[in-house]
């Protein structure tokens, strides 16, 4: 194990906070009650419960009834599509995006195979949505639309709330998954369209296996999770006490930090990105370059293979990422760049940083340093360049068809 690396892979997770996992270890030890018993020992848990629960709806602007403790953002998501379905049986199309989390786009393939119709709305060449699009979509058959709040891959920030308005003049409910914006936009429920909305907590550095579900207030939720009486009925299984206690300290920490934080990583984040465009050629940014998250850069160097750049600064101490980590083991070019029409000689050569608070000047400074050899010895080796533009027109014809 390296433990000096140059950690720029925040986006698939999080380092834990030392004072989240300070706050965490007494709920290891020694108050390893049930927080549903009746005795004391067990009772006095609640109170941490609570005190968590409060934190993480100040993070997200929300009342702390409306928050449900989840596993991950994965059974968020999954718990919010089924009970908006489960709330409007009599309605049976939902609306997404191509470019959506697999835990979202998955669901919704498979709720395909039940009889549901799902809309994927394309997205442009900087991986905008078409309001337009969206309208055009929306019937009175619309019991759901699910829309990320920020792609984990380019960053690129959706305007929600836009979205939002067009959905309630509809009558629809509004799920926005939420797990890359949390901790680095700042967000008001209170005053929002949204309603329901997933946040995981391995991304705000915590620890995994713990997240919330952020459920508006009137709005009809069945649970996903059937069983006991905890959260409120709407979410059974013996509460993750140090999970929610370390989720709830981290929510606390990332609201005191977040002005701050995403000034600093926004910084850092444009010097690599500015550096590096100037230093290597046949290189370009993928995404919105404005509308996107402060700690992300998707960057395509064209004519080479991501997995040789990611091995490669792995030898030198360096994790970044080709895409989202929860598809990292298929060799299939990222479902997101492919949506947004990336030529093909940018689509396989493109990776991801993506910063926190605890990334150094000196590790940009690192990743600046060693970059250019990389790019220019795999470039060197790689027979993409030499290839004439019909093999390439051939390439993204199969994929266009895939």
């Amino acid at each position: 194990m390296q433990k000096n690396c140059i950690y720029l892979d925040n986006n698939a997770t999080t380092k834990v906070d030392p004072e989240v996992l300070e706050a965490m270890l007494p709920y290891l030890t020694d108050y390893y009650g049930n927080p549903s018993s009746m005795h004391t020992f067990g009772g006095q848990l609640a109170k941490g419960v609570k005190t968590a629960r409060e934190r993480v709806a100040a993070l997200l602007g929300s009342d702390e009834s409306e928050i449900v403790f989840t596993s991950c953002g994965t059974e968020g998501d999954n718990a919010a599509i089924r009970a908006a379905l489960l709330a409007q049986p009599e309605k049976r199309h939902i609306i997404t995006t191509q470019v959506e989390h697999p835990a979202v786009l998955n669901v919704c393939k498979q709720l395909e195979t039940q009889g549901y119709n799902v809309t994927y709305l394309s997205v442009n060449s900087q991986g905008q949505l078409d309001l337009n699009e969206l309208e055009a979509s929306l019937t009175g058959n619309t019991a759901l639309v699910t829309i990320m709040y920020a792609n984990n891959e380019t960053g690129t920030i959706f305007p929600i709330e836009q979205i939002g308005l067009r959905v309630k003049e509809h009558g629809a409910l509004f799920h926005v998954d939420a797990v890359q914006a949390v901790g680095k936009l700042p967000l008001n429920m209170k005053t929002s369209t949204i309603d329901m909305l997933t946040m995981s907590g391995h991304k705000i550095h915590a620890p995994k296996g713990i997240g919330a579900l952020y459920v508006r207030r009137g709005v009809r939720f069945r649970p996903l999770l059937i069983g006991g009486h905890q959260e409120r009925g709407r979410r059974a299984g013996t509460e993750n006490m140090s999970g929610i206690i370390g989720l709830g300290k981290a929510a606390e920490l990332e609201l005191l930090h977040l002005e701050e934080a995403t000034k600093r990583e926004r910084k850092l984040r444009d010097r690599l990105e500015q550096t590096l465009l100037a230093t290597i050629p046949h290189c370009e940014v993928n995404g919105d370059p404005t509308q996107r998250l402060p700690n992300t850069t998707n960057i395509g160097f064209k004519y080479i293979e991501g997995e040789a750049i990611l091995l490669s600064l792995n030898k030198h101490g360096i994790c970044a990422s080709s895409g989202s980590a929860c598809t990292s083991g298929s060799l299939e070019p990222s479902h997101v760049l492919r949506a947004m029409g990336l030529p093909y000689t940018t689509l396989h050569g493109s990776i991801r940083f993506s910063l926190c608070r605890y990334t150094t000047e000196a590790e940009i400074d690192q990743v600046i340093a060693v970059m250019p050899g990389i790019v220019e010895r795999l470039r060197a080796l790689s027979p993409f360049k030499n290839d004439d533009a019909g093999w390439l027109q051939e390439q993204e014809q199969a994929l266009a068809h895939r």
